[in-house]
Protein backbone atom coordinates (compact mmCIF):
# COMPACT_ATOMS: atom_id res chain seq x y z
CA UNK A 1 0.00 0.00 0.00
CA UNK A 2 1.49 3.43 -0.88
CA UNK A 3 1.18 5.74 1.96
CA UNK A 4 -0.15 9.64 1.12
CA UNK A 5 -1.32 11.08 4.05
CA UNK A 6 -0.95 9.25 7.56
CA UNK A 7 -2.31 10.74 10.28
CA UNK A 8 -0.41 9.77 13.69
CA UNK A 9 -2.27 10.58 17.48
CA UNK A 10 0.37 11.40 19.70
CA UNK A 11 2.66 11.68 17.18
CA UNK A 12 5.15 13.85 19.41
CA UNK A 13 5.56 11.20 22.06
CA UNK A 14 8.91 9.04 21.88
CA UNK A 15 7.46 5.93 20.14
CA UNK A 16 5.48 8.54 17.74
CA UNK A 17 8.56 11.15 17.15
CA UNK A 18 10.49 8.03 15.74
CA UNK A 19 7.25 7.11 13.29
CA UNK A 20 6.80 10.59 12.27
CA UNK A 21 10.76 10.84 11.15
CA UNK A 22 11.00 7.68 9.18
CA UNK A 23 7.49 8.12 7.48
CA UNK A 24 8.98 11.79 6.56
CA UNK A 25 11.97 10.32 5.31
CA UNK A 26 10.22 7.96 2.47
CA UNK A 27 7.93 11.09 1.37
CA UNK A 28 5.12 10.89 3.31
CA UNK A 29 3.05 12.97 3.88
CA UNK A 30 2.28 13.47 8.10
CA UNK A 31 -0.24 14.81 10.24
CA UNK A 32 0.07 14.98 14.20
CA UNK A 33 -2.36 15.37 16.08
CA UNK A 34 -2.04 15.98 19.26
CA UNK A 35 -3.91 17.12 22.32
CA UNK A 36 -1.29 20.25 23.09
CA UNK A 37 0.33 20.86 19.31
CA UNK A 38 2.85 23.35 20.22
CA UNK A 39 4.61 20.54 22.11
CA UNK A 40 5.46 18.54 18.56
CA UNK A 41 6.93 21.78 16.95
CA UNK A 42 10.66 19.93 17.08
CA UNK A 43 9.05 17.58 14.44
CA UNK A 44 8.21 20.02 11.77
CA UNK A 45 12.66 19.91 10.63
CA UNK A 46 11.86 16.53 10.14
CA UNK A 47 10.30 16.92 7.05
CA UNK A 48 9.81 19.38 3.89
CA UNK A 49 7.92 22.54 4.06
CA UNK A 50 4.43 21.72 4.64
CA UNK A 51 5.39 18.11 5.05
CA UNK A 52 4.70 17.32 8.70
CA UNK A 53 1.46 19.36 9.81
CA UNK A 54 0.15 19.25 13.24
CA UNK A 55 -3.28 19.51 14.43
CA UNK A 56 -4.91 19.88 17.59
CA UNK A 57 -6.75 16.87 18.74
CA UNK A 58 -8.34 15.71 22.43
CA UNK A 59 -9.03 12.30 22.82
CA UNK A 60 -12.18 13.35 24.86
CA UNK A 61 -13.62 15.24 22.35
CA UNK A 62 -15.13 13.50 19.20
CA UNK A 63 -15.42 16.13 16.64
CA UNK A 64 -11.29 16.84 16.79
CA UNK A 65 -10.68 13.67 16.56
CA UNK A 66 -12.92 13.30 13.28
CA UNK A 67 -11.15 16.11 11.65
CA UNK A 68 -7.95 15.02 12.37
CA UNK A 69 -8.31 11.15 10.65
CA UNK A 70 -10.35 13.44 7.88
CA UNK A 71 -9.00 12.81 4.11
CA UNK A 72 -6.14 10.49 5.67
CA UNK A 73 -5.45 6.86 4.10
CA UNK A 74 -3.83 5.56 7.45
CA UNK A 75 -4.11 6.30 10.73
CA UNK A 76 -1.53 4.89 13.96
CA UNK A 77 -2.85 5.26 17.42
CA UNK A 78 0.15 5.88 19.74
CA UNK A 79 -0.86 7.28 23.19
CA UNK A 80 -0.53 6.15 26.28
CA UNK A 81 0.37 7.25 29.82
CA UNK A 82 2.06 5.21 32.37
CA UNK A 83 0.13 6.43 35.64
CA UNK A 84 -3.26 6.99 35.69
CA UNK A 85 -4.28 10.37 36.87
CA UNK A 86 -6.80 12.84 36.36
CA UNK A 87 -8.63 13.36 33.46
CA UNK A 88 -5.78 11.32 31.79
CA UNK A 89 -6.54 7.51 33.08
CA UNK A 90 -6.19 4.42 31.70
CA UNK A 91 -9.60 4.04 30.52
CA UNK A 92 -9.63 7.40 29.03
CA UNK A 93 -6.39 7.08 27.09
CA UNK A 94 -5.81 3.40 26.43
CA UNK A 95 -9.67 2.16 25.74
CA UNK A 96 -12.71 5.11 25.30
CA UNK A 97 -9.82 7.57 23.36
CA UNK A 98 -8.15 4.85 20.85
CA UNK A 99 -12.49 3.58 20.49
CA UNK A 100 -13.03 6.83 19.22
CA UNK A 101 -10.38 7.21 16.68
CA UNK A 102 -11.22 4.04 15.15
CA UNK A 103 -14.92 4.48 14.87
CA UNK A 104 -13.84 8.07 13.38
CA UNK A 105 -10.95 6.14 11.14
CA UNK A 106 -13.57 3.85 9.81
CA UNK A 107 -16.74 6.32 9.08
CA UNK A 108 -13.76 8.73 7.39
CA UNK A 109 -12.98 5.35 4.69
CA UNK A 110 -9.30 5.39 6.34
CA UNK A 111 -7.59 2.21 4.29
CA UNK A 112 -5.33 1.36 7.05
CA UNK A 113 -5.53 1.34 10.53
CA UNK A 114 -2.21 0.75 13.13
CA UNK A 115 -2.68 0.43 16.93
CA UNK A 116 0.08 0.36 19.48
CA UNK A 117 -0.57 -1.80 22.52
CA UNK A 118 2.08 -2.96 24.42
CA UNK A 119 3.69 -6.22 25.74
CA UNK A 120 1.78 -8.23 28.14
CA UNK A 121 -1.42 -6.64 27.50
CA UNK A 122 -4.19 -9.02 29.06
CA UNK A 123 -7.59 -8.94 30.31
CA UNK A 124 -6.23 -11.14 33.35
CA UNK A 125 -2.72 -9.43 34.50
CA UNK A 126 -3.41 -7.67 37.75
CA UNK A 127 -1.57 -4.34 36.58
CA UNK A 128 -4.63 -2.16 35.64
CA UNK A 129 -2.16 -1.25 32.70
CA UNK A 130 -2.10 -4.38 30.90
CA UNK A 131 -5.55 -4.63 31.30
CA UNK A 132 -6.66 -1.55 29.87
CA UNK A 133 -4.45 -2.19 27.34
CA UNK A 134 -6.04 -5.20 26.37
CA UNK A 135 -9.02 -3.47 26.53
CA UNK A 136 -8.21 -0.98 24.35
CA UNK A 137 -7.49 -3.70 21.71
CA UNK A 138 -10.79 -5.13 21.87
CA UNK A 139 -12.08 -1.75 21.23
CA UNK A 140 -10.39 -0.91 18.23
CA UNK A 141 -10.96 -4.21 16.61
CA UNK A 142 -14.97 -3.78 17.09
CA UNK A 143 -14.65 -0.52 15.44
CA UNK A 144 -12.29 -1.09 12.30
CA UNK A 145 -11.63 -5.21 11.99
CA UNK A 146 -8.72 -4.93 10.38
CA UNK A 147 -6.75 -2.93 12.25
CA UNK A 148 -3.22 -4.23 12.78
CA UNK A 149 -2.38 -4.12 16.87
CA UNK A 150 1.05 -4.02 17.92
CA UNK A 151 2.83 -4.66 20.89
CA UNK A 152 6.12 -3.69 21.61
CA UNK A 153 8.11 -4.23 24.41
CA UNK A 154 9.78 -2.16 26.97
CA UNK A 155 11.22 0.52 24.19
CA UNK A 156 15.08 1.86 24.68
CA UNK A 157 16.64 5.00 23.10
CA UNK A 158 18.06 8.09 23.86
CA UNK A 159 14.64 9.61 25.07
CA UNK A 160 13.65 6.57 26.74
CA UNK A 161 12.11 6.16 30.27
CA UNK A 162 13.89 2.98 31.63
CA UNK A 163 17.43 3.08 31.33
CA UNK A 164 17.52 6.97 31.58
CA UNK A 165 15.96 6.39 34.93
CA UNK A 166 18.44 3.67 36.45
CA UNK A 167 21.31 5.43 35.11
CA UNK A 168 20.74 8.74 36.53
CA UNK A 169 19.59 6.66 40.19
CA UNK A 170 23.47 5.37 39.81
CA UNK A 171 24.63 8.25 39.59
CA UNK A 172 23.24 9.22 42.85
CA UNK A 173 22.86 6.13 44.87
CA UNK A 174 25.25 3.39 46.20
CA UNK A 175 22.60 0.63 45.51
CA UNK A 176 20.25 -0.37 42.72
CA UNK A 177 17.43 -2.46 43.84
CA UNK A 178 16.65 -6.02 42.79
CA UNK A 179 12.71 -5.93 42.76
CA UNK A 180 11.30 -9.48 43.75
CA UNK A 181 14.90 -10.49 43.45
CA UNK A 182 15.26 -9.32 39.94
CA UNK A 183 14.89 -12.24 38.14
CA UNK A 184 11.83 -11.05 36.17
CA UNK A 185 12.44 -11.36 32.40
CA UNK A 186 12.40 -8.44 30.21
CA UNK A 187 13.01 -7.95 25.85
CA UNK A 188 14.13 -4.31 25.24
CA UNK A 189 13.18 -3.13 22.02
CA UNK A 190 15.05 -0.63 19.98
CA UNK A 191 12.75 2.42 19.29
CA UNK A 192 13.80 2.97 16.12
CA UNK A 193 12.98 -0.84 15.07
CA UNK A 194 9.62 -0.04 16.60
CA UNK A 195 9.35 2.95 13.92
CA UNK A 196 10.34 0.17 11.38
CA UNK A 197 8.24 -2.19 11.83
CA UNK A 198 5.20 0.44 12.25
CA UNK A 199 5.84 1.44 8.61
CA UNK A 200 5.92 -2.35 7.83
CA UNK A 201 2.74 -2.54 9.50
CA UNK A 202 0.98 0.40 7.40
CA UNK A 203 2.71 -0.83 3.88
CA UNK A 204 2.43 -4.52 3.76
CA UNK A 205 -1.45 -6.01 3.12
CA UNK A 206 -0.41 -9.52 4.58
CA UNK A 207 -0.63 -6.95 8.30
CA UNK A 208 -4.22 -6.20 8.49
CA UNK A 209 -5.92 -7.79 11.01
CA UNK A 210 -3.19 -9.25 12.65
CA UNK A 211 -1.23 -8.54 16.27
CA UNK A 212 2.20 -8.26 16.38
CA UNK A 213 4.75 -8.69 19.23
CA UNK A 214 8.09 -6.99 19.21
CA UNK A 215 10.87 -7.33 21.91
CA UNK A 216 14.27 -7.35 20.78
CA UNK A 217 17.26 -10.08 20.45
CA UNK A 218 17.94 -10.85 23.79
CA UNK A 219 15.93 -11.52 27.16
CA UNK A 220 17.61 -10.65 29.97
CA UNK A 221 16.79 -10.56 33.39
CA UNK A 222 15.80 -7.31 35.69
CA UNK A 223 19.56 -7.92 37.46
CA UNK A 224 21.14 -8.10 33.81
CA UNK A 225 19.46 -4.63 32.67
CA UNK A 226 20.78 -3.27 36.14
CA UNK A 227 24.45 -4.73 35.58
CA UNK A 228 24.31 -3.68 32.01
CA UNK A 229 23.53 -0.20 33.14
CA UNK A 230 26.45 -0.19 35.53
CA UNK A 231 28.75 -1.38 33.06
CA UNK A 232 27.51 0.94 30.31
CA UNK A 233 28.32 3.89 33.17
CA UNK A 234 31.14 2.70 34.45
CA UNK A 235 29.96 2.65 38.05
CA UNK A 236 30.42 -0.18 40.98
CA UNK A 237 26.95 -0.25 42.69
CA UNK A 238 25.63 -3.00 45.19
CA UNK A 239 22.68 -4.76 43.94
CA UNK A 240 19.99 -5.60 46.84
CA UNK A 241 17.46 -7.84 46.50
CA UNK A 242 14.34 -6.53 47.05
CA UNK A 243 11.14 -9.10 48.22
CA UNK A 244 7.93 -8.28 46.26
CA UNK A 245 6.17 -7.38 49.38
CA UNK A 246 8.77 -4.39 50.19
CA UNK A 247 8.93 -3.76 46.82
CA UNK A 248 5.07 -3.18 46.55
CA UNK A 249 5.42 -1.31 49.86
CA UNK A 250 8.37 1.20 48.16
CA UNK A 251 6.20 1.77 45.43
CA UNK A 252 2.57 2.68 47.52
CA UNK A 253 5.00 5.44 49.44
CA UNK A 254 6.46 7.08 45.87
CA UNK A 255 2.87 6.85 44.50
CA UNK A 256 2.16 9.17 46.08
CA UNK A 257 4.37 11.69 45.53
CA UNK A 258 3.40 14.66 43.03
CA UNK A 259 5.55 13.03 40.05
CA UNK A 260 5.77 9.58 41.11
CA UNK A 261 9.09 7.92 39.87
CA UNK A 262 7.20 4.47 40.19
CA UNK A 263 3.58 3.41 40.94
CA UNK A 264 2.07 0.08 42.80
CA UNK A 265 1.20 -0.40 39.30
CA UNK A 266 4.39 -0.23 37.75
CA UNK A 267 5.79 -2.34 40.09
CA UNK A 268 3.43 -5.19 39.66
CA UNK A 269 4.83 -4.81 35.80
CA UNK A 270 8.00 -4.95 36.73
CA UNK A 271 7.90 -8.29 39.07
CA UNK A 272 6.53 -10.13 36.28
CA UNK A 273 8.13 -11.89 32.61
CA UNK A 274 7.89 -9.29 30.33
CA UNK A 275 8.78 -11.01 26.92
CA UNK A 276 7.31 -12.32 23.44
CA UNK A 277 4.98 -15.69 23.52
CA UNK A 278 6.07 -18.30 21.77
CA UNK A 279 4.58 -18.45 18.07
CA UNK A 280 3.68 -15.03 18.01
CA UNK A 281 4.03 -13.06 15.20
CA UNK A 282 7.16 -10.82 15.51
CA UNK A 283 9.80 -8.46 14.07
CA UNK A 284 10.68 -10.95 11.55
CA UNK A 285 7.33 -11.49 9.89
CA UNK A 286 7.50 -7.64 9.34
CA UNK A 287 10.96 -7.82 7.73
CA UNK A 288 13.20 -5.97 10.74
CA UNK A 289 16.05 -7.48 12.14
CA UNK A 290 16.46 -6.61 16.55
CA UNK A 291 18.55 -4.13 17.35
CA UNK A 292 20.99 -5.17 20.64
CA UNK A 293 20.48 -3.10 23.57
CA UNK A 294 24.59 -3.58 24.07
CA UNK A 295 24.97 -1.19 20.51
CA UNK A 296 22.66 0.97 21.26
CA UNK A 297 23.23 1.74 24.93
CA UNK A 298 26.72 3.71 25.54
CA UNK A 299 25.20 6.14 22.63
CA UNK A 300 23.33 7.93 25.54
CA UNK A 301 24.16 6.53 28.73
CA UNK A 302 27.24 7.61 28.31
CA UNK A 303 26.34 10.97 29.98
CA UNK A 304 25.82 9.50 33.57
CA UNK A 305 29.48 8.47 33.60
CA UNK A 306 31.28 10.90 35.84
CA UNK A 307 31.79 14.25 33.66
CA UNK A 308 30.06 12.38 30.72
CA UNK A 309 33.04 10.67 29.57
CA UNK A 310 33.01 8.81 26.30
CA UNK A 311 35.16 5.86 26.98
CA UNK A 312 34.10 2.29 25.69
CA UNK A 313 33.01 0.31 28.57
CA UNK A 314 33.43 -3.09 29.65
CA UNK A 315 30.89 -5.72 28.23
CA UNK A 316 30.78 -8.88 30.48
Amino acid sequence: MSLGLVTVFGGGGFAGSYLVKRLAAQGVRVRVAQRRPDEALFLKPMGGVGQIDLVQANLRNPPSIARAVAGADAVVISVGVLNSSGAQTFQAVHVRGPALIARAAAAAGVKKLVHISALGASAESESEYARSKAAGEVAVREAFPSATIVRPSVLFGPEDGFFNRFANLARYSPVLPLFGGGQSKMQPLYVADLADALVAALTRPDAAGKTYELGGPRTYTFEQLMRLVTEVTCRRRLFVPVPAFAAMALATVTGLLPFPPLTRDQMRQLLVDNVVSPGALGLADLGVAPTAAEGILDSYLFRYRRGGQKIAPRFG
